[in-house]
């Protein structure tokens, strides 16, 4: 028995013993104490070196384990370790508010900053016995935001070892909240923006403006009144017709590895019709007289519609059925003038009209001429010139003159009398007789008058001698003052030929016998001057007696 008795104490003493060891631990742990729970994640490495080998680091917290970060515990400690990555991303090193420091405190004392939303760099935050979490609460650093249902976390555990770990919210263990204290976003110094006016065919574009730091990639989606539009997930967007009277958004979404993803929507008005631009205006080609036809060329726009319709008109009023590429002229269209209107349609779109310029006014058919026009009298200087009208049908047309000069209208020459002038020596006159009538197209008959041409006046002055007789000659003519050409000069049956010069000539006949003798000067004209003839006598003396 006292052997016994020897081993119930010592059993006793140890049993004591450790009880005051337990004691002494109870003292010394933090009040952040973690229990782990397998149950409901997947735990994607374990360890400090676990994870470093499968790619997944501690941003060195192994090393700083050691030193206490806002008044937390060291070493394995959730508290601690999240403390410290806050601390690595710009925080004080100094706990943001008063009281408790275990975790199932944080997103009690931050409530102002804690919800339901995940975002990378932010706290995961366990209330007490919400797995993972023990009695005190668990904390954990979000790495990434897979979707709003799955994440994944870092996280260090008392009396337990570091992790990376995958979270589903429908598989358990998702986090009471998110503490936003430090969040590793991407953010927009320059808004995104729209630019363009919604309307159906006419394009918008995004503008991703400026993110920091600057994202990866920068992803845009279309929506029309909140549904996606299918294949819209580039910057630019031309709006179809079957969201015309929808509002459009685009969400923008910026990217970089280890950050939540900025975003942005964007949102425009309902989307207008679209409007059609015309490119080309339509025209009417042909002659607006009856029996002809008359061609509408195609009018076009951007885009091209679907549907173009064309109404014709005559003096505004739209002709029944007339809705043709052509149309035929008829007598009821005399005197009306004649245009043509375009409509370009779609589904999504404004109608869009283009009428082209309209005819004059119809006419019947020409005025035709049975009989030519001619002109009465001699194209010389000062004489009239008259013109006559040929037989017209119908009979009743009335003619207007117009007087031409080598093809040239003459000022004021509108009358079916011509005075023919000096400046119309050597040119070519013509009249133009225009033959018109009311509901006829006028017709016009050109009728030319030969070259102009002028009378000359001679002027012989002879000078006798014995046998010999100097004939001066003078030619003068309107419109040609001083002309050029041959003359002949006959004295008492002896005849020479002699040339004028600027109007000038003088002939010396020899052998003449005395006596009274004819003169007889004739002057062979020009292209525009007539020939003419000058009669006069000269008296030759005889040989004086000794």
């Amino acid at each position: 028995m006292p052997a016994l008795q020897r081993v119930v104490r010592r059993v006793g003493r140890a049993t004591k013993l450790v009880a005051g060891v337990l004691a002494l631990l109870a003292l010394a742990m933090p009040t952040t104490v973690d229990r782990i729970s397998l149950t409901t994640s997947t735990y994607l490495c374990s360890g400090y070196a676990g994870c470093q080998a499968a790619g997944y680091g501690n941003y060195g917290y192994r090393q700083a384990s050691s030193t206490m970060y806002w008044r937390m515990y060291t070493g394995h400690n959730c508290t601690n370790y999240v403390a410290y990555r806050l601390v690595q991303s710009g925080m004080p090193n100094v706990r943001p508010w008063d009281g408790s420091g275990n975790a199932s405190n944080w997103g009690v004392a931050m409530a102002s900053i804690t919800d339901q939303t995940p975002t990378v760099g932010s706290v995961a935050w366990y209330k007490p016995h919400v797995t993972p979490a023990g009695s005190n609460g668990h904390v954990a650093i979000v790495e990434q935001v897979i979707s709003d249902t799955e994440i994944i976390v870092s996280e260090d555990y008392w009396g337990g070892d570091f992790h990376w770990r995958r979270v589903t919210k429908s598989g358990g263990g998702w986090p009471t909240g998110f503490i936003h204290f430090n969040d590793r976003v991407v953010a927009p110094t320059t808004a995104p923006a729209i630019v363009g006016s919604p309307a159906v065919g006419a394009p918008l574009e995004v503008a991703a403006g400026a993110w920091t730091p600057t994202p990866s990639s920068v992803t845009v989606r279309w929506l029309a009144d909140g549904a996606a539009i299918p294949g819209a997930t580039a910057p630019s967007y031309v709006p179809t017709p079957d969201v015309k009277g929808k509002a459009l958004t685009a969400e923008v979404t910026a990217e970089l590895s280890g950050y939540t993803a900025g975003r942005a929507v964007l949102a425009t008005a309902p989307v207008a019709p679209g409007t059609f631009q015309p490119t080309a205006q339509p025209t009417i080609q042909g002659v607006a007289e009856v029996g002809q036809t008359l061609t509408l060329t195609a009018s076009s726009w951007s885009p091209q519609p679907a549907k173009v319709t064309t109404q014709w008109y005559a003096d505004g009023v739209a002709l029944d059925g007339a809705t043709g590429a052509s149309l035929v002229l008829t007598r009821d269209h005399i005197d009306t003038r004649i245009s043509a209107r375009t409509i370009a349609s779609a589904t999504g779109y404004r109608k869009s009209r283009s009428t082209a310029v309209e005819t004059g006014p119809v006419l019947a058919k020409p005025v035709a001429i049975t009989s030519p026009s001619r002109v009465k009298g001699t194209p010389e200087v000062g004489s009239k010139l008259v013109a006559r009208a040929g037989s017209v049908k119908p009979s009743d047309a009335t003619a207007t003159y117009a007087w031409l000069r080598d093809g040239k209208r003459i000022a004021k020459a509108t009358n079916p009398t011509y005075t023919v002038r000096k400046g119309d020596v050597g040119r070519s006159l013509s009249v133009e007789i225009t033959l018109s009538r009311r509901h006829f197209r006028s017709t016009t008959e050109a009728v030319a008058v030969p070259m102009v041409t002028t009378t000359p006046t001679l002027k012989v002055r002879p000078d006798a001698t014995r046998k010999r007789v100097a004939v001066d000659v003078r030619v003068r003519a309107p419109g040609a003052s001083r002309p050029d050409g041959a003359v002949t000069v006959s004295v008492g049956g002896r005849t020479v030929e002699v040339q004028l010069v600027r109007g000038r000539a003088r002939a010396v006949v020899r052998g003449v016998r005395p006596g009274t003798k004819p003169v007889v000067v004739r002057y062979a004209g020009t292209e525009v001057v007539r020939p003419a003839v000058a009669r006069t006598s000269v008296e030759v003396p005889q040989r004086a007696k000794r």
